[in-house]
């Protein structure tokens, strides 16, 4: 009976894989802290987290945006909308809000 409960317990979180999105550029800033933004490691960060969060962006919800254009904590913040919008509401009025650059 136990083993039955984990079997199923654990088919729950079973994944194959097929869904995720990794980009390997990100891996290397794992763990690091930043000084400031002027820090070089800072920079390469940002660049690649840009970088992957508008092919993610481009990949999920079919939007494709300027990785110059938005920072990338930008980027998560137009992900999370964009995940929780209401289907009549349109990205390009929330995306009004982002004309900062980073």
């Amino acid at each position: 009976m136990g083993l039955l409960i984990l079997w199923v317990g654990g088919d729950a979180f079973a994944t194959n894989g097929a869904g995720v999105f990794f980009d390997p550029q990100l891996l290397p800033h794992t763990g690091k802290s930043f000084r400031e933004a002027q820090d070089p490691d800072y920079r390469s960060y940002e660049s690649a987290l840009r970088e992957y969060m508008v092919k993610r962006i481009q990949q999920q919800f079919g939007l494709a945006l300027d990785p110059k254009k938005y920072s990338g904590f930008d980027l998560l913040e137009i992900e999370a909308f964009l995940k929780c919008k209401k289907a009549e509401e349109s990205p390009e009025a929330f995306l009004k809000q982002f004309p900062r650059q980073p």
